[in-house]
């Protein structure tokens, strides 16, 4: 009896069975007593659902001092007549119920194989999603009598199996790993891994897990000549390069379309030559044209008030401004200025010609202060500022790229200009005009490149600029710091044997995360002698030699050292430099630094107080944001919104706001770990992380400037937290429209860590040929499409959660009806609990299923901080990790801080 093999995808096949014995889309559950008042706010329902969480309960731990065995005889005595008397009906003997009998389970959790339908069982139970209530009643002692047997047996069997099983997370580094890893090593801001492809997601939705990322022998070459160019761009070899300089001024760019202007004042004067008062009636009357404020770029010359509009064409390379040998000084004063008005990205280009360098750092800089329409006008913004690159060789071929990271506030007065610098990395510069040194200047294709300043403003602030300088190849110092960081200073300098083995043990280290052994260093030096003949310099000879550590599995791989484990520890403990290695990569997506490695050499990390003091030294870096960036992408499934067309949605999205919608999960996320805020803020919060652009979108009042900002939602429930971010509503979308099935599903994988169980085979489609059904709403469709006994079981689970979406289109926008219709939000979940509209869904959420999303918030984090797939056998550290958390508070700081503390994340 209670033995049956255990069948892959549990949770999925599990979840049909659930659904399968339903008639209708709705089970009945009993309510808890103390729920709370309707009246109560989100605030307010938050905290009550808090305190009544599960894992506030003591917990119950493994006896340590004697191996735990199996409480079968509970099983027998208690637990096997309430299933026998509740669940056998429709899973049992002759009838079952999605694939799955309960009378056949095998109830020994410490060695049986039915340990994941378990642990099934005991989620619809918590969830009170089983039994269905037309068919038989559980009552709530039987209920919590089967929980708490089955809670124990699981937390038990999960910590037997995790002291005997064993895990992998052997995987290489993934591109935006060794990306980082590289700027850190050799202190450059460059994007070195950009040629790499992408990883794909696991089933869990990470980069990084073990499963996935492999090592072919072509993708191995890729990764040598990475090293060798990331190299190349560290080390200079030979003298250092001059540098080029370009000094602008608004009088010089403008010279054309001056020219331009005045022969227009000839030609007039010229056709009125033979009557004076006409000619100057005529040439007064046009040159007061010029006195009015074009809405485009244009010039002004200060002196008179006279305007031009900036124009440009790429034919015949007349606007290029040839480079000088040596700098000048930007004159103190200025008679001629650009004006780029506020509100539609307009542009002033400044054409430098064919001779910018591939390689080094090209800085710019320019001066330039806020043009305010209304000097009186108190609520204006300042506005900003983005620079690009770009170059256009024919009608057919063109490039445009924004160079800067950040947009540039300008703030500056126009009586005080200031100046405002880029420094930019031409060697991540692509595409670059292909025909420079191949055609000359002025002659077609044109071989000129330019930059392009924006003013990326929604506001309609104007940016006033009078000078540019440009220069490149920029070196502050000779050697750059990159050369000297690995070419350190030594009295052994001369010495080259010894030198170079100082040279390479220090960069061995760092790059393998360990000190290197004597038989690897002494084989690196064996490789420098052996070329050492072959190259001009120690310093070329090196460079060989350090591109062959960063292509070696010991630097592309996260690898298990050599390091022993104490024989008497029960747990397949991470020595001091794994550990290293894991926290570095989780919280930084790179390597360890200096102080990470240096308590690893002193076996100091280990402790409690000292992992936690580094946490919080790490999540203080500004490198803590990879960890913000990569983990909620991939956490939230953002490349649905990257692959989003902005050019096929309806209404049509800018590519600005779906900029502003990729950064908002993000910059939400940033906020609540920078202030260690309770992850419950994901399901709501009283305030939002916009910009001006993405508060137009929400219509929130008052919001200016293109840099994310906390702002106070005044308690309005249809925005806040995660759930409502239009971002995260577009991508599942249709393009057109809403689309609750996929916002259903989202909500329930991304969210509540609860996949819906996958479409049956031969799933009927909606037939949209039928008149009927074409005259029907969305929502009409969808209950008709349900009501099909093959879909029934997947749509009743899904459906309600998507429908509570309904109030947003298909870009994130609020709307009260659609095509005249009110909108209907509102739905019935298994428990008769409804769901009205987004409010009533963030509700029920934080009253019931607080314990479900914190839980599946350690779960997503565990499984991106340890690479690597979570079995069963994680299933009581996960449990003891989220009861630590919410007894603290729920904070996201808090979460990491117990994750990076815990035997699950200091074990192989």
């Amino acid at each position: 009896m209670f033995a049956q093999p255990f069948r892959a995808n549990a949770r999925a096949l599990f979840a049909m069975f659930c659904w399968a014995c339903l008639s209708s889309t709705c089970l009945i559950a009993e309510e808890p007593s103390n729920a709370p008042a309707p009246s109560l706010s989100l605030e307010e329902t938050k905290r009550h659902g808090a305190s009544r969480s599960k894992y506030l309960e003591p917990t119950t731990r493994p006896n340590e001092t004697k191996t735990p065995q199996a409480d079968l005889q509970t099983f027998r005595d208690v637990i096997a007549p309430i299933l026998e008397e509740s669940c056998v009906d429709c899973h049992g003997p002759g009838n079952e119920e999605g694939n799955i009998r309960v009378d056949t389970l095998d109830p020994n959790l410490m060695q049986g194989d039915d340990v994941q339908w378990w642990v099934e069982v005991l989620a619809v139970l918590n969830n009170g999603e089983m039994p269905p209530p037309d068919e038989v009643d559980m009552d709530d002692d039987d209920r919590s009598t089967v929980v708490e047997w089955l809670s124990g047996e699981i937390q038990t069997a999960s910590s037997v199996r995790r002291a005997t099983g064993g895990h992998s997370s052997f995987r290489r580094l993934t591109r935006y790993e060794t990306n980082h890893a590289l700027q850190d090593l050799l202190g450059l801001p460059y994007e070195f891994a950009k040629d790499l492809p992408p990883e794909a997601h696991s089933e869990d939705g990470f980069q990084n897990s073990s499963e996935m990322l492999h090592m072919t022998v072509k993708q191995l070459d890729t990764y040598r000549q990475l090293a060798r160019q990331a190299l190349d761009r560290a080390i200079v070899l030979g003298e250092q390069p001059a540098p080029m300089y370009w000094s602008i001024s608004m009088k010089q760019n403008s010279k054309i379309d001056r020219h331009q202007q005045q022969s227009k004042l000839d030609q007039v004067a010229e056709k009125h030559k033979d009557g004076p008062a006409k000619q100057k009636q005529e040439v007064d009357a046009l040159r007061e044209t010029f006195q009015n404020i074009p809405r485009d770029t244009h010039y002004r010359d200060l002196t008179n008030g006279q305007k031009v509009s900036a124009t440009w064409a790429y034919h015949g390379a007349r606007y290029a401004m040839a480079p000088e040998d040596a700098p000048r000084v930007m004159p103190p004063t200025f008679d001629h200025v650009a004006v780029l008005p506020g509100g539609r990205n307009q542009k002033l280009i400044i054409e430098l010609g064919d001779q910018v360098p591939n390689r080094g750092i090209m800085r710019v800089r320019v001066r330039a202060s806020w043009l305010k329409d209304d000097p009186t006008d108190d609520n204006s913004q300042p506005p900003s500022l983005q620079l690009e690159f770009g170059w256009r060789a024919s009608n057919e071929g063109r490039a445009d790229m924004r160079v800067s990271v950040a947009d540039t506030l300008i703030e500056a007065s126009p009586d005080e200009p200031q100046i405002y610098e880029w420094n930019v990395p031409l060697g991540d510069i692509y595409p670059r005009n292909s025909v420079r040194g191949a055609s000359k200047m002025g002659a077609m294709p044109s071989p000129s490149e330019y930059i392009r300043f924006v003013n990326i403003s929604v506001s309609k602030s104007s940016i006033q600029i009078d000078h540019v300088e440009v220069v490149t190849p920029v070196n502050d110092q000779w050697p750059p710091e990159s050369h000297q960081q690995i070419f350190v200073a030594s009295e052994h300098r001369d010495d080259e044997p010894r030198y170079a083995k100082e040279v390479l043990a220090a960069f061995m280290h760092r790059a393998w995360r360990r000190p290197p052994t004597e038989a690897e260093l002494t084989r690196k030096l064996e490789l420098f002698g052996a070329i050492r003949g072959q190259c001009e310099s120690m310093e070329e000879a090196l460079s060989e030699v350090l591109a062959s550590v960063l292509s070696s599995p010991n630097f592309l791989y996260v690898v298990r050292s050599a390091d022993t484990n104490d024989a008497e520890t029960t747990m397949d403990r991470l020595s001091p430099n794994e550990l290293a290695t894991r926290l570095a990569l989780f919280l930084w997506c790179s390597v360890p630094d200096s102080e990470l490695l240096e308590l690893a050499r002193d076996e100091q990390l280990s402790s409690a107080e000292q992992l936690k003091t580094q946490v919080r030294r790490m999540l203080a870096d500004p490198k803590a944001e990879r960890f913000s960036k990569h983990f909620v992408h991939q956490w939230l499934d953002l490349q649905l919104l990257d692959f989003l067309n902005v050019n096929e949605t309806k209404p049509k999205l800018s590519p600005l706001l779906k900029e502003a919608m990729q950064r908002e999960p993000i910059a939400f996320f940033h906020e609540l770990l920078h202030e260690d805020e309770s992850v419950l803020q994901f399901i709501h919060a009283d305030f939002a992380m916009v910009n001006e652009r993405l508060a137009r979108h929400y219509q929130i009042p008052n919001v200016y400037g293109n840099h994310f900002r906390r702002v106070s939602l005044n308690s309005d429930p249809r925005r806040g937290g995660l759930l409502t971010q239009a971002g995260l509503l577009a991508m599942n979308s249709d393009g057109t429209d809403s689309h609750p099935l996929k916002r259903g599903v989202w909500l329930l994988e991304s969210i509540l860590n609860d996949p819906p169980p996958p479409p049956p085979p031969a799933v009927p489609e909606i037939d949209l040929a039928d008149p009927e059904i074409a005259k029907m709403t969305l929502i009409e469709r969808m209950a008709d499409h349900r009501n099909h006994p093959a879909c029934m079981s997947c749509h009743s689970k899904i459906d309600p959660w998507g429908i509570a979406f309904e109030n947003y289109d298909a870009v994130g926008r609020w709307r009260d009806s659609i095509n005249g219709k009110p909108v209907v939000a509102s739905a019935t979940l298994f428990n008769q609990q409804e769901l009205a509209g987004v409010e009533g869904l963030k509700r029920y959420l934080l009253e019931h299923r607080q314990d479900q999303f914190v839980r599946g918030m350690v779960h997503k984090l565990a499984t991106y901080a340890l690479g690597r797939p979570l079995t069963f056998s994680d299933h009581s550290s996960i449990d003891e990790i989220t009861a630590e958390v919410r007894q603290r508070g729920d904070g996201l700081a808090t979460m990491i801080e117990q994750l990076v503390t815990s035997d699950l994340f200091q074990s192989k």
